[in-house]
């Protein structure tokens, strides 16, 4: 063993750990935002496990689509959800941690026989020397060029679309002669500032009344 294999196999170790560790706490922690965080550790170390197989693009776009787009979401939406009460947890509670532990153990073994009994064969370096990523980019901008452009039109589309439904109040509501109202109301302010200001206005009106008289 050279020096080179050696320093796969302790990353390799350290990632696994990190991996394991990390989906331990998705399931274990109780506060659903460390679980957030826990799982942007297990994407982060699959994208590890994917360096180490030589795949610098799968790796990459591990990173970019998993880690800054789904778990970034993820916590975005427990944040805006913003719970504040707490989870009660149901009556005979152990019954489905007993068969979750089950079903896991049973992955767990089948998922290790597959492992076990798989001729795994060493990677091969690719012909002529170029990375995967510059490979799928010159594939992207010359064969697949329609293609890409066009997933790119849809999630345009599907931006847009987002957020158009998340900005839904400040669209105009159909009056009553059928056609749409092209002024924007802003939102209504509250009560109790409006009451004040209309105090301070009448204070000041009858300030103005009785300096008027005065005079």
């Amino acid at each position: 063993m050279n020096l080179a294999e050696g320093v796969q196999i302790v990353s390799f170790g350290i990632l696994a750990a990190m991996m394991v560790g990390s989906a331990l706490g998705v399931v274990l922690f109780s506060s659903i935002v460390y679980s957030a965080f826990m799982l942007a550790g297990v994407f982060i170390s699959i994208a590890g496990l994917y360096l180490l197989l030589n795949g610098d693009f799968v790796a990459s776009a591990q990173l970019l689509v998993y880690v800054g787009a789904v778990n970034v979401l993820i916590l975005f939406a427990i944040m805006l959800v913003n719970k504040r009460e707490d989870f009660v947890p149901f009556p005979n509670a152990w019954i489905r941690k007993a068969l979750t532990g089950v079903v896991s153990l049973g992955l767990f073994a089948l998922l290790s026989t597959m492992v076990l009994a798989t001729p795994w064969s060493h990677s091969t370096p690719v012909v002529g020397g170029e990375s995967s990523t510059v490979l799928i980019g010159e594939h992207f901008f010359t064969d697949f060029l329609l293609p890409f452009e066009l997933a790119s039109i849809l999630l345009l589309m599907a931006m847009v679309g987002a957020i158009i439904l998340a900005r839904r109040e400040y669209l105009p509501e159909p009056s009553s002669s059928g056609l749409p109202q092209t002024i924007l109301t802003l939102p209504e302010r509250p009560r109790e500032l409006v009451s004040v200001s209309t105090g301070s206005d009448s204070d000041s009106t009858d300030t103005n009344r009785g300096s008027s008289r005065r005079e």
